[in-house]
């Protein structure tokens, strides 16, 4: 009988063990599930021209719907006795799939889930007793020991591979220096590609001179113990791994400091510059990430949750895993070793990392003839004053942290 693959996060036709098991006739299908909706237009557009970009490869047939019903529909339309995907880690994913299969096997259809979007699959990588790692630089040192497959026969030219060659030749070797300041090409913006998995990252890790001290593959391995911690708690999707900030942490709840925050209309121009990007773009640098993120939490003393829910709907490489235990990192909530202290000066971040001003200018253009556009104060016309002020907020954050009852 035919199999059936079901593609989710790993939209390319070479490099996918869970699509060369189906077989070279599987009928290839993506199914749009209503749950996921409510993303932004940049994201949905990503994914439209991902799924074309796919179909041009191979047959592929799209349907909306719940999967389980459409997969069961789908197999007894076609005569298909077995569903093939690549695995996925997220707390909702296996819900689903759970779910799935019961409903496939039903109808006497099995599904097989091989492989992960990731060089490791979360779960493996243990300390000696067996344990998952807490932190990150003993899981990176296990995950480096334990290596990771090569890819799965030849890679077929895309446009995300070609991207990350491109990025590899050109950016690579100055990653280490320059990653960190926004308005320089120094990141390989893969994220998007990565997450819906037009490239995998062994394919990536395959590339890399030197791997394992590699800078780079350092921050993949970041993303891989980001799903390693979601998968060993799921709870962290939307709960404080450090349950102190759900249940005793003081917040506030202004939507109007929510809304300038969301608008990048704060009166703090590296943090307005950050939230504009994504505004337009879809996307954000990661040292914007960060400091957004913090002016939220310890600025305007607000929930992670609250922010990393708006970047989730707005984020065109949305990741669970990566997102929230990013926003947990930052609200000093996560797996950090030094955790609540940690309060990033929007000023100080804006001149160590964008000193020139440039990619503040790019994104608030109020402030093109600013003479000195990082200190906040009068600096245009038609830019908004500081909403708060940065070194009270500071220690305010600091006395709301300090009254949390010992952990």
């Amino acid at each position: 009988m035919p199999a059936l693959h079901w593609f989710r996060r790993d939209l390319r036709a070479s490099d996918n063990p869970a699509l060369d098991a189906a077989g070279r006739d599987a009928l290839g299908v993506f199914i749009h599930d209503p749950r996921l909706e409510g993303v932004g237009k940049v994201r949905t557009r990503y994914l439209q021209a991902a799924l074309e970009e796919l179909a041009a490869e191979r047959a592929l047939i799209v349907r909306t719907g719940d999967p389980a019903q459409v997969l069961v529909e789908l197999a007894a339309e076609l005569g298909a006795g077995e569903v093939y995907c690549t695995g996925d880690a997220t707390p909702f994913a296996r819900r689903r799939d759970a779910q799935v299969a019961q409903a496939l096997a039903r109808a006497g259809v099995a599904l097989r889930q091989i492989d992960s979007p990731y060089a490791v699959p979360p779960g493996e990588v243990r300390n000696g007793s067996g344990s998952p790692y807490k932190v990150f630089t003993p899981f990176y040192k296990a995950w480096l020991a334990r290596g990771w497959p090569a890819p799965d026969g030849p890679v077929v030219a895309t446009p995300a591979l070609e991207r990350w060659r491109a990025f590899r030749e050109q950016a690579l070797g100055a990653y280490k220096r320059d990653r960190d300041f926004p308005a320089l090409a120094a990141t390989s913006r893969l994220s998007t590609a990565m997450h819906f998995g037009q490239i995998h990252p062994r394919t990536i890790l395959a590339e890399i001179p030197d791997a394992t001290t590699n800078p780079f593959a350092r921050q993949l391995a970041w993303r891989e113990f980001c799903a390693d911690v979601l998968w060993h708690q799921p709870q962290a999707v939307w709960s404080s791994l450090d349950t102190r900030f759900d249940t005793d942490m003081q917040y506030d709840q202004d939507d109007a400091m929510f809304e300038a925050w969301t608008q990048g209309r704060t009166g703090y121009p590296f943090v307005d510059a950050g939230m504009r990007q994504l505004a337009s773009e879809g996307w954000m640098h990661n040292r914007l990430r960060m400091v957004t993120a913090s002016f939220l939490v310890k600025d305007l003393h607000m929930p992670w949750q609250r922010g990393a829910a708006w970047f989730m709907q707005h984020l065109m490489d949305a990741d669970v895993a990566n997102n929230q235990l990013g926003w947990q990192w930052v609200a000093g909530c996560g797996t950090d070793a030094a955790p609540y202290f940690r309060i990033f000066n929007p000023v100080t971040q804006g001149r160590r990392f964008d000193p020139d001003g440039e990619y503040i200018r790019r994104y608030v253009p109020e402030l093109t003839d600013a003479p000195d556009p990082h200190e906040p104060g009068v600096l245009a016309a038609d830019y908004p004053a500081p909403i708060v002020d940065h070194s009270r907020e500071r220690d305010e954050a600091l006395a709301r942290f300090q009254s949390l009852p010992p952990r």
